[in-house]
This record gives C-alpha cells, sequence and structure tokens, in this order.
C-alpha cells in the first residue's frame, strides 16, 4: 500500500503536467537485486533471478491494474546485465579517478548469513535483522566510493535545495547532519600506558575554552591503543565483542588501565590533573581520531556519562553565566551556553568563553599541540556486500598486476546461474564457482581471481534516474542529448526513509557525472543537483490488532468483529483485542493487498480514497472501512452526469458547440454554482502547482462542488451553464480517477444524431487542463450580483423593465423592511438609463403620486 501511495501521487502530477502541455516522462522500473531478494529466494529452494521475476509481473500487474501512466517503454531493472553492464562501467569511472578504492575496515558481520550488515541491519541487541544472529565486528577489505572528496559540494548546495521549497526542511536537516562538518579545533593529549610509555591522541573539539574542565578522555572501541590493550585484557575484549549491542547513544563505558594528560598543563603551570581514560561505544570510530575529550559540566552527553561511570567524582565547572557568583560543581545538568571563564582556567579567568577559545588555541599552536580544524561525520560509501544477488564488481585481482578493472568489451561482468537447490546455502556462492572465480588477468594473460563481492543496491539506485530517459543506450550509460534534455529530474517523490543515504549517494552520483561531462551542468549549483523538488509521503500504516495480555500480533481470522463495527474480540479468549495502527508488515498481520481493494472497490476508489485521507506528508492510516464515502462520492457523480444527459434531447450531441454565455442575465443559481466552480479550479490548480503537501484537499474540493451541484439540482442551471460546470469537473477529475473520468468524458460527447454507431470521443488527456471557467470582467460581475436582487420595475402595474437593485438587510433569514434601504432601491433605478428613460423623460418623476417597494425591492411599483 506503501507502492500504491507513492505512485497514485507521481501519477495524478504526471497526468496534470501532461494536461498543462508539457512533454513529460513518468518512468518506472525495478530495483530487483539486494538481499531480502535473495534470502526470500533461498528460503523457497529457488534461484533469485527466477523468485525476482516471478515478483516483478505480479506487481506490474499491480501497476497496471491502478490505472498508472507509466513509460513502460522506458522500463528498466537493475538486475538485468543490460543494466548492470552500465553500472559496471560508472564503478570503473569511479576507480579510475581514484573515488573507488579497496580498504580494510571494521565492519558489522552477520555470522550466519556471512555477509556485511549496514548499521541500519543491526537491532539494538546486536542481532542481525534476517538471520537473528549476534553480530560481530571484522577488519575485512572491503571496497569504498570516495564521497567524502566531494563533501563540501554535498553540503554547501543543500542550501539551494532549501529554498523555495524544493526540498522539505527536515529532509535537508538530515542530510547536513549526515554530513556533518563541524569547526573547531584539534588539540593533543598524552596518553601515559602502563609501561609510562606516552602515547599522542588527538581529539577534535568545538569547544576549545572548556580545554580546563576536561575529566576524562574517551576511546572509540576501535581505536589502536584500546585493541592493543584487549589483547591481554580478556574483560575489555569482551566488552569491545558487545560492540553492535550498544545504542547510539549508550553512556556504557569502560574504564582502561591507562591515564591522559591535559595539555592545559603548558598553559597554566599550576594546571596538574591526571585524566581517566575510557572506551565508549559512544565514541565514533572516525569522529576525529576516534577520541573525544569528556567535559561532563559542559556537555549534556559527557554529564550523563560521567554520572553513570564516575557517579562520587565531582564535573569541572569552568563556565559560568554572565553574573553569576556560585562556580560550585555539584551540578544537577550540563551549563551547555556561554559566560565567563572561571578561576579553574587559569591565566584565562574572568574571560568571556568564546574570546579565549581563540587565545587557547593559539597557545596551543606555539607549544605544537593544537590548532584550528574542522571535522566532518560523512565517511566513504563501502558498497562491498558479500552475496551473490547483486552487481558483481568488474575487477579481477592479479598475483602481478594487483586489482586491474575489466576491459569496456569485457562488461557486463555477468552472474553465472547458481544451479542446483539453493536453499540452506550461506555466505557468498560466487566464492565456490569456480567457473566464474578462475579467470585470467586482463594486463598479463596470467591465472587470476575475479572479485567476488557485489556491489550495495544503493549504487544501483544512485544513478538510474539518468538511465530512464534513455533505457535502450546498449553502448553508453546515456547520451549527451538525453542528458541535456531530460536531466535533472523535476519532480522526485519517495517516502521520507529515502532521505539521508539514497538521495545523498544520487547527489554524489550526479556531481561525479557532471564533473566528468556526461550531463551538461552550469555555475549554478541547482544543476548539479539530481531531483529539482522532493515531494516526500507518509508511510502507510495499518489496522494492527494484538492479544492485550501478551502483546502477540494476531492474525485476521484470530479476530471477531462486533455488530458495532468499533470493537473486536480475541476468538481464542473472548477479551477485546488492542489494536493500534503500525507500519504494514508480514510479522504484524496487518498488510492490504492494493489488488483486493482493487477488484472489490475499483482502482479509481481506491486511489481517490489514498489521496483524500491523509496530508500527503503525513503518516496514512488505512481504514478500508472509509472508503465508503469516497465510493458514494462517485455514485453522485455519476447521478449528476445521468440527470444532465437525460435532459439532452434524441438524435442531438451531447455537447453543444459555440452557446451564447449571458453572465449578465444567469438567475442566481447558475450564478453562484460558476462561482463556484471557478473558485474551485483555480484553488485545485494552485494546490497542485504550489501547495502538493495539501493534495488530500483537491478531492475534498471536488467533492463540496459536488454536493453543490446536487444541492441546486442539474436541472435547475442554465444548459450552458450545466455543460461548462460539468466539463471542468471532469477535467480535474482526470488527473485522480483517469478511468472513470475518461467514461464520464465519452458520455458527454456522445454523438447519437446518426444512426451508425456512436463514435469515440478523443481521451480527455489529450485536451488541456483549463486555464480558467470565467473571465477577471465576468467574475467581478458576478460576484458583484451576490449583493443584488434583480427588480421588476413596474409603472401604473405594468412592467417595463428588470434590473439588479441592492439586496435588502437580512435579519434571523428574514428581510427587514427599511426607508433607508428602499430609498437606495430607487435610487439606484434612477441612475440607470433605463431609469431614466421610463421615469424621467417619459414619466415626470415629479408628478408620481407614490412609489410602493415589495420585498426589499423585487418588485418597484411607480403610480404616475
Amino acid at each position: 500500500m506503501g507502492h500504491l501511495r507513492v505512485y497514485t501521487i507521481s501519477d495524478v502530477l504526471a497526468r496534470f503536467m501532461r494536461m498543462e502541455g508539457y512533454d513529460v516522462l513518468h518512468p518506472t522500473g525495478w530495483d530487483a537485486f539486494g538481499l531480502p531478494a535473495e534470502n526470500a529466494a533461498i528460503e523457497r529452494g529457488i534461484d533469485p533471478e527466477q523468485w525476482t521475476m516471478v515478483n516483478i509481473e505480479k506487481m506490474k500487474g499491480q501497476l497496471k491494474s491502478m490505472n498508472t501512466s507509466f513509460d513502460w517503454e522506458n522500463e528498466i531493472s537493475t538486475c538485468f546485465p543490460s543494466f548492470y553492464k552500465h553500472t559496471q562501467k560508472l564503478f570503473l569511472m569511479l576507480y579510475q579517478k581514484g573515488l573507488a578504492y579497496q580498504a580494510e575496515a571494521v565492519v558489522n558481520y552477520d555470522p550466519v548469513d556471512k555477509t556485511v550488515l549496514a548499521n541500519e541491519q543491526v537491532d539494538n541487541s546486536g542481532r542481525s535483522w534476517r538471520s537473528g544472529a549476534v553480530v560481530e565486528q571484522r577488519m575485512l577489505k572491503q571496497w569504498f566510493f570516495r564521497i567524502t572528496a566531494f563533501q563540501d559540494a554535498l553540503l554547501d548546495d543543500l542550501d539551494v535545495l532549501a529554498t523555495g521549497n524544493r526540498w522539505p526542511e527536515r529532509v535537508i536537516q538530515q542530510q547536513r547532519h549526515w554530513i556533518g562538518r563541524s569547526k573547531g579545533a584539534t588539540i593533543q593529549f598524552e596518553l601515559v600506558l602502563q609501561d609510562d610509555k606516552k602515547v599522542p591522541v588527538n581529539v577534535f573539539t568545538t569547544r576549545p575554552d572548556t580545554l580546563f574542565g576536561v575529566d576524562y578522555i574517551a576511546l572509540s572501541l576501535s581505536h589502536p591503543v584500546v585493541r592493543d590493550l584487549a589483547l591481554s585484557n580478556e574483560e575489555l575484549a569482551a566488552f569491545i565483542a558487545k560492540k553492535a549491542s550498544f545504542s547510539p547513544d549508550s553512556k556504557e563505558g569502560f574504564k582502561l588501565p591507562i591515564q591522559a594528560t591535559n595539555p592545559a598543563s603548558m598553559l597554566d603551570p599550576g594546571y596538574s590533573k591526571p585524566l581517566p581514560v575510557f572506551a565508549a561505544p559512544y565514541v565514533l570510530d572516525n569522529y576525529g581520531e576516534g577520541a573525544v575529550m569528556g567535559v561532563p559540566a559542559h556537555d549534556a552527553r559527557d554529564f550523563a556519562f560521567w554520572r553513570l561511570q564516575m557517579p562520587d567524582e565531582p564535573s569541572t565547572v569552568v563556565v559560568k553565566p554572565q553574573d553569576a557568583h556560585e562556580e560550585g560543581s555539584d551540578l544537577i545538568e550540563a551549563y551547555t551556553g556561554d559566560g565567563e571563564l572561571t578561576s579553574a582556567c587559569g591565566p584565562y579567568a574572568g574571560m568571556q568563553n568564546r574570546k579565549a577559545s581563540w587565545k587557547i588555541i593559539k597557545a596551543l599552536r606555539k607549544h605544537s599541540c593544537g590548532n584550528q580544524a574542522q571535522t566532518w561525520r560523512l565517511r566513504d560509501w563501502l558498497i562491498s556486500r558479500q552475496r551473490y544477488w547483486g552487481t558483481p564488481i568488474p575487477i579481477i585481482h592479479c598475483g602481478s598486476c594487483g586489482a586491474v578493472p575489466v576491459p569496456d568489451d569485457q562488461l557486463p561482468v555477468q552472474l553465472p546461474a547458481l544451479g542446483g537447490n539453493p536453499q540452506g546455502r550461506k555466505g557468498n556462492p560466487l566464492d565456490n564457482i569456480e567457473s566464474f572465480v578462475n579467470t585470467n588477468c586482463p594486463s598479463c594473460g596470467k591465472p587470476a581471481k575475479r572479485e567476488t563481492d557485489t556491489m550495495d543496491t544503493f549504487v544501483d539506485s544512485s544513478w538510474y534516474y539518468a538511465r530512464f530517459p534513455d533505457a535502450q543506450n546498449q553502448n553508453e550509460l546515456f547520451s549527451k542529448e538525453s542528458a541535456t534534455n531530460m536531466l535533472p529530474v523535476d519532480m522526485y517523490i519517495g517516502g521520507v526513509e529515502h532521505a539521508i543515504l539514497h538521495l545523498l549517494y544520487a547527489r554524489f552520483i550526479l556531481k561525479f557525472l557532471c564533473q566528468e561531462g556526461l550531463i551538461p551542468s552550469t555555475s549554478e549549483p541547482l544543476s548539479k543537483e539530481p531531483f529539482q523538488q522532493l515531494i516526500a509521503q507518509g508511510m502507510v500504516h495499518g489496522k494492527t490488532f494484538s492479544d492485550p495480555n501478551t502483546g502477540r500480533f494476531l492474525k485476521p481470522e484470530e479476530i471477531v468483529v462486533q455488530e458495532d463495527g468499533k470493537s473486536s474480540l480475541v476468538k481464542a479468549t473472548g477479551e477485546e483485542a488492542a489494536i493500534t495502527w503500525e507500519k504494514m508488515s508480514k510479522s504484524k498481520h496487518n498488510g492490504v493487498d492494493p489488488m483486493t481493494c482493487f477488484q472489490k472497490y475499483g482502482a479509481d476508489i481506491t486511489r481517490a480514497h489514498m489521496l483524500f485521507a491523509a496530508p500527503l506528508s503525513e503518516v496514512l492510516q488505512w481504514d478500508e472501512e472509509k472508503i465508503v464515502g469516497i465510493q458514494r462520492w462517485m455514485y453522485r457523480i455519476s447521478r449528476l452526469l445521468d440527470d444532465y444527459l437525460s435532459l439532452q434531447p434524441r438524435q442531438t450531441t451531447t455537447i453543444q458547440q459555440n452557446v451564447t454565455r449571458d453572465i449578465t442575465t444567469l438567475p442566481e443559481p447558475s450564478a453562484n454554482i460558476l462561482l463556484h466552480a471557478s473558485a474551485t479550479l483555480r484553488t485545485i490548480t494552485h494546490t497542485i502547482t504550489q501547495n502538493i503537501y495539501n493534495i488530500n484537499t483537491v478531492v475534498s474540493d471536488l467533492i463540496k462542488l459536488t454536493n453543490a451541484l446536487h444541492d441546486v439540482k442539474i436541472t435547475n442551471l442554465e444548459p450552458w451553464v450545466a455543460q461548462e460546470v460539468l466539463l471542468t469537473f471532469v477535467k480535474m477529475l482526470a488527473p485522480i480517477c483517469p478511468a472513470f473520468a475518461e467514461q464520464c468524458w465519452e458520455d458527454l460527447h456522445k454523438d447519437t444524431s446518426t444512426t451508425t454507431a456512436p463514435s469515440t470521443p478523443s481521451s480527455i488527456f489529450t485536451h488541456s487542463w483549463p486555464e480558467t471557467l470565467l473571465t477577471q470582467e465576468e467574475e467581478d460581475i458576478l460576484k458583484s450580483r451576490k449583493n443584488t436582487i434583480t427588480c421588476a420595475v413596474q409603472i401604473n402595474g405594468k412592467l417595463k423593465f428588470t434590473m439588479q437593485v441592492p439586496a435588502p438587510p437580512v435579519q434571523d433569514k428574514k428581510v427587514m423592511k427599511s426607508e433607508e434601504h428602499e430609498e437606495r432601491v430607487v435610487g439606484a433605478i434612477l441612475d440607470t438609463e433605463q431609469g431614466k428613460l421610463w421615469l424621467k423623460l417619459r414619466n415626470d418623476w415629479e408628478k408620481r403620486k407614490r412609489v410602493v417597494v415589495v420585498g426589499g425591492g423585487k418588485v418597484v411599483n411607480v403610480v404616475f
């Protein structure tokens, strides 16, 4: 249902843009490689390719059933050799530029599935998301993309994406945090080991002003000093082994049998304080050099860590708020604001902390133990996966030549067939397929070994947006002509779960392709961004039942829904089931098959409900019970058309051409409907083009217009008004309910004037989106009439003319009689040409006997 939501949104936008006259490419394809597909296939004892193709065909049927307008001629699949040939070419382009490289790295390793896992694939207990095995930390040789080479541009260009609501602010902030540029200082401390050996360790800090407040040093679990100590310390080794089970904000630590000295002693001869040293999971391996200085009094994280590890030790306060008198160390929480340095800071006491920062850095620089610096959270992209179902890395390892790229004319390096029954296999099958592994070096011709790692599936999705416009190109990733005409992507719709990695990697690859000249770009940063506008929709949650005693998720057949429809009982116990809304998943038994909804309600009703149920960015709680409201709306539209068509004379075309529009004499019902329809068109156009996150209001606006048409009754409208409003209404409906709107359009254009089979009109999608229903002048006239009424002007009881006069005052729905109002009505009549003609030229107004105003001005009779 999550797929259904995103594709419904994209299809509405694609259809609307086509009707607006744009050349639209609305492509689709299959991000088909990856560990989930491989594991699912192995569990069933079939080849991953076979399993994947079956699922592609199934989902392709779903996409076509939901009335999408995808360009199937540009369909791609990342697991087809015709696609991954170019992914391998992209890898080699990066390799030739030094942006793809192999290096040793500590990784999460699943000992059961025998593969490297991303951090996101390890749960809070340190277990693999798939096998459930306790994840191990291993040092393995891995392939990386040097994304850090573009870190400045990746960060700075977010500024242009943040303007004009191009990208959601929360996505911008997530990317900024992930890239994480910090400015501060690098300060060198000394670790004093057990044999009095001194080892320098550099820490990065954004708060050099707190140097005199350092109470401890913390090292990452992978720091060389920590690993060396672990060789002879079993407790430390066991602590390190639990690394994967520690949460990112863990305050756990292991006190090491060493101390550190603070370079503050070089700035103040009176300072002498040995510092304890901890191995701490919260220290990132590659933040600075995997070491941080702990300042509990002025950092919330350090404060919590110190309280847990050294609860009896005070914190050293070095910054106090302005005008504060106390410098006590008995803190309830860390003080992270600015202020004045305390007496603990020696020669810097009394200075403003921010000014003192740079004086401290300058002094440290003189002693060669500190300097200004900046650091980044962003790390190079680890792309190696020790699995079969992925793009093979096109490298051959030769004993003489080292790592040798596969020549272009030998691409693609194809995945060999697995053969046999893969059920129960673990690890990477490629390691055991000799016909694949054994080859000859392209450089020297000697026997060599193929690389058996495959690429992270994010590599595929980092560039396929550029492939879509030129999907059949056999020789290139894409042509320059295609890139010039179609790139960058104008609009990207996707879940917020892709806010960091997928989008970051896509941005990196496009910047690289621009740098290589494959994609034309200018000096404008926006030209080097893959997605000009990002629309991030919320997730779809399903109604979830669980046992109130055990919390076990219940299957639908384990539930009995009560007659009132508001409560459900656990069939086994008779107790009321707990109901929550959760992300749809098989384990929670709350998933919904879109095909079931299509078959029961129709694709268009399902699409409209999907749009209407929640604002685009919010979580959508899929409740099938509420879809009947949309169903009833469709029926009301059908009845409107039936009523309109029943008025048309037989043997004529339904739609009348060149009708006469007379705004000035429109009865009130027709005038009001025209104004309502015109306002609806304007609002819907603005929502889709300027305020897409409120797209749910498009459906509600159309429902309101439908209700207004029903209330006034189509039979009470002027024929030309009914015709124009209905034609405009169906066009507005078309992007949301394409099949239903097409049927309505055909019904409205039926030609029954011939005895032969009626011709089918051109598709509604070959017609333009309506620019306007009323001109500004027409709208002004009708709006002004909303405060007027039609007045019949009589002379001696005989009607002479009609005109618009001011509407009478109303209170509690009753017309109030007022001499002042009657004077305004008579004055309005005398101001018109007809009033002057009949009341002044043809009759002597001054000789009138009386003026009778009836109904607040509906009738005015002048007696002479």
